[in-house]
């Protein structure tokens, strides 16, 4: 098993998180992203440069990715992909994404776009809080010690 991280919009304190929970559990860590991204020195942590572009670091993830695998990403069509390969997804606020809510997780998430397409604003997400550092670690080390 190894975690792909959509590494890009992904918060640093999560990134943080990851790198202490793929040393003490000796996971694979892979950062994925359209630029350099610092990792400390690990024999388990690394961070791979994709070409600039739209959904270039997703598709290398779903490319990458293997049945088992966690990938680390808010991004909800890239959580739909790795799904559909026998991965896991979870978004940095501590929500995975399963075969039972995604579909509904697109749904709202392509209404949002079309609003936004036709000029509604419709705001962003929520400021990342201290609450969602918190739930995002614990639900990473739940699934870590189950696989």
């Amino acid at each position: 098993m190894r975690i792909w991280v959509d590494a890009d919009a992904c918060p640093r304190v999560i990134k943080e998180i990851l790198f202490r929970a793929a040393d003490r559990k000796k996971v694979q860590l892979t950062l994925v992203a359209n630029q350099t991204m610092h990792t400390p020195p690990s024999p388990h942590i690394n961070s791979m440069v994709v070409g600039a572009g739209f959904d270039v670091a997703d598709d290398k993830i779903v490319e990458m990715l293997s049945p088992g695998d966690l990938v680390i990403t808010a991004d909800i069509p890239l959580a739909a992909a790795a799904i559909k390969k026998a991965g896991y997804a979870l978004n940095p606020r501590g929500e995975f994404y399963t075969q039972d809510n995604i579909q509904e997780r697109l749904t709202i998430r392509n209404m949002m776009d079309e609003l936004r397409g036709c000029g509604v604003e419709t705001g962003g997400p929520a400021v990342f809080s201290v609450g969602d550092r918190q739930v995002f670690a614990n639900q990473l080390d739940r699934f870590l010690a189950k696989h």
